[in-house]
């Protein structure tokens, strides 16, 4: 099988670890090769809190996608999040020295890595660095001033930041688990990929990733990230709940809230009951799916009304950020019965559920089109458009250094300029990873 054109998602959730194995076919839809599902035993929260577990989970996710698709896995795209992320907005600018050349990649990159400089807090580490729009010589609202004369170039970012003890612990688990991390990202910009169209990310909308153990927010305006934001609670303090309030064990209430659970109590009738075998000959414990639905309701409630706090705190209500597209749900969480109308009841704004299937092959496994897979699908995607990247490049570097005889350093030069600020915080990242004891 030829490696140039498949790559690897690797999504370290809270409850699951997924390894999905995917590759583009004739047709520009992404074929699923192979996928493997472990139960995540090491992380809390999004967080790395048992490197021993953790790297286990990895590897047999990793094992059964491989005995699934047949191949070898080697390099993998992985996703952070976490209640230790935060974002943050900057502004920062830079003097040209000639303002009679036009601006280039090279006066972004400068740009960029000046705000890579900024000093954060103690343990902390600038992750991803987004810009929003530009100004050329006092002159506003510019989305792309390649191209343009000018001396001064100032920018407005989006700057997201984590601490850099959890990401190497992530980085650490890969390493010792035999594989190669080939880019890092935010999960839910991975998330977005797989469930968002441009026309949405456009007209303004805000994706809610309800995972295990965080809730993720991205909103997206005029096709840009403007806002993220982690909520340190999901679908497992909801499970929590169940456990505690019905006294009985997290297996059976796991198994209530995905079967019988429910988002609006509204729904239930006083009469349904559910019958729980009791542990070790005890009697059976009947519960109604009333009370069920109360138990579930109210944490909801208190997750969406967090999230909602973060849209109105990015200003959706003001005409220029208003999201016309509404909220996309997506996550293992956004299967919960009736989780739609709750969030439109509380919100008041249009809200669809994201399944990742528009970017999947026609022939795609039905459960992989479950929103629980948005993450894995969306990091398979970047590692797939990476690799795409790499083989243009490299074609380019080899018809360059063609024509011009022997020379071949413009192509490196070509290699070199394109790489994303992203990609060259990943290499220094690698380059940490491979020092380090």
């Amino acid at each position: 099988m030829e490696q140039d054109n498949i790559a690897v998602g690797l999504d370290i959730g809270t409850t699951k670890i997924v390894a999905m194995i995917g590759k583009t076919n004739e047709y520009g839809k992404i074929e699923i090769l192979g996928i493997g599902n472990a139960k995540s035993l090491g992380v809390h929260r999004g967080v790395v809190n048992n490197i021993t577990q953790t790297i286990q989970s990895i590897q047999q996710a990793i094992e059964e996608a491989e005995s699934v698709s047949d191949y070898k896995i080697k390099d993998v795209v992985v996703g952070i999040a976490g209640q230790h992320i935060r974002s943050l907005h900057h502004s920062d600018y830079i003097t040209r020295p000639n303002s009679e050349k036009v601006i280039d990649e090279s006066d972004i990159d400068k740009l960029i890595n000046q705000v890579h400089k900024l000093v954060m807090l103690p343990g902390e580490e600038i992750i991803h660095v987004l810009p929003q729009d530009y100004k050329v010589d006092g002159q506003p609202e510019i989305k792309e001033p390649i191209g343009m004369y000018g001396g001064r170039l100032e920018a407005n970012f989006h700057v997201v930041v984590g601490q850099v003890s959890s990401i190497r612990n992530i980085g650490r688990c890969i390493k010792s688990a035999g594989l190669e991390l080939s880019n890092i990202t935010l999960e839910p910009l991975a998330s977005s990929d797989a469930v968002l169209s441009q026309e949405e990310k456009e007209a303004g909308v805000a994706l809610i990733d309800i995972g295990g153990g965080t809730t993720d927010l991205a909103i997206f305006k005029d096709g840009i990230i403007r806002h993220t934001a982690v909520i340190p609670f999901g679908g497992n303090v909801i499970t929590e709940d169940i456990k505690e309030g019905c006294s009985i064990i997290e297996k059976q209430a796991e198994l209530l809230k995905t079967k019988f659970g429910s988002a609006w109590p509204g729904e239930n009738k006083e009469n349904e009951i559910v019958s729980i075998p009791g542990l070790r000959g005890r009697d059976p414990k009947e519960i109604t799916l009333k009370n069920l639905s109360k138990i579930i309701h109210a944490r909801v409630v208190e997750i969406i009304e967090q999230v909602y706090l973060e849209i109105k705190n990015y200003g959706h209500e003001e005409t220029k950020k208003k999201l016309i597209a509404g909220i996309v749900l997506t996550g293992g969480g956004a299967e919960l019965k009736h989780i739609k109308q709750l969030v439109e009841y509380i919100t008041g704004m249009d809200t669809r559920i994201g399944y990742p299937n528009e970017h999947l092959a026609g022939n795609s496994d039905i459960d992989l089109l479950s929103p629980s897979y948005a993450t894995a699908v969306g990091l398979l995607m970047k590692g797939l458009r990476q690799k795409n990247k790499h083989k243009q490049l490299s074609s380019t570097a080899y018809t360059v250094g063609k024509e011009g005889s022997n020379d071949t350093s413009y192509g490196a030069n070509v290699k070199e300029e394109r790489k994303s600020i992203f990609e060259k915080w990943a290499d220094k990242f690698r380059e940490f990873l491979d020092n380090a004891e």
